[in-house]
């Protein structure tokens, strides 16, 4: 099963050629991470898509003019309203992973650590 992704509009992912295009490696990550719910029926497509198509919406209506775009962090911010929506995580678990997170130092996805 593959997600039905759009190809227009506003939900649909940057392409380049009409390959899909990651800056950094967390977008490809977090692009998978939906993908592979969405196949292990966590969730459905048009649920995901409304989720990101509002977020979407909810930054352009709020954007500062010289905000730049990131669809990715619509896309992650999609997966974890949808997420919550279906009760399949708490809003508080997703603020304690994301915090979590963001406290890695620089680069850490990067290496490999031994544990």
């Amino acid at each position: 099963m593959s997600a039905p992704l759009d190809l227009e509009g506003p939900a649909a992912p940057p392409r380049s050629n009409g390959e899909l295009i990651f800056a950094e490696p967390w977008e490809s990550r977090a692009f998978g991470m939906a993908l592979s719910l969405y196949e292990a029926k966590a969730f459905t497509w048009p649920q995901f898509q409304a989720a990101l198509i509002s977020r979407i919406a909810a930054w352009e209506a709020a954007a500062a003019p010289n905000e730049p775009y990131n669809y990715y962090r619509l896309w992650l911010a999609a997966l974890e309203d949808v997420l919550a929506d279906v009760r399949a995580v708490s809003e508080d678990e997703i603020t304690a992973r994301t915090l979590a997170l963001a406290q890695r130092p620089a680069g850490y996805d990067h290496h490999r650590h031994p544990h």
